[in-house]
């Protein structure tokens, strides 16, 4: 195997796509650490369970192994990243987050909305030829 070709996908955790929300959800975690005390049952625990849903939807889906429920599982993800876009952009608005970190996550959650979109596209015209 060449360095251009890549690996089937046998299982969840071979998609690029869940491995970078795993990367959003521990950036989320970490970034929230520092928020405070009294923002754990608030806006702390909402940006986590967001990004959360972003992989565990995407595991979730895979898991059914029908193309349809993978597609809507998806699609809660894609659901679940806009959410997190904007409690981050309000984190960042009301100073518990720093600018930078929310521009960092930012940049990671648009990253995963594209590939999630691809993935859809990709995943709607395999069922199209059905």
């Amino acid at each position: 195997m060449n360095g251009d070709e890549k690996k089937p996908i046998t299982d969840y955790r071979d998609l690029d796509v869940w491995n970078e929300s795993m990367n959003l959800a521990a950036e989320i975690y970490e970034a929230t650490k520092t928020f405070p005390r009294e923002e754990m049952f608030g806006m702390t625990s909402q940006m986590r369970r967001a990004a959360v849903s972003v992989a565990a939807n995407i595991a979730e889906g895979y898991g059914r192994q029908q193309t349809r429920p993978f597609i809507q599982f998806l699609r809660v993800s894609q659901g679940s990243l806009k959410e997190l876009e904007t409690l981050v952009l309000l984190a960042v608005r009301v100073e518990l987050m720093k600018t930078a970190l929310g521009d960092k996550a930012m940049v990671r959650c648009q990253r995963i909305g594209k590939m999630l979109v691809g993935l859809v596209r990709k995943l709607d015209l395999k069922e199209d030829r059905r």
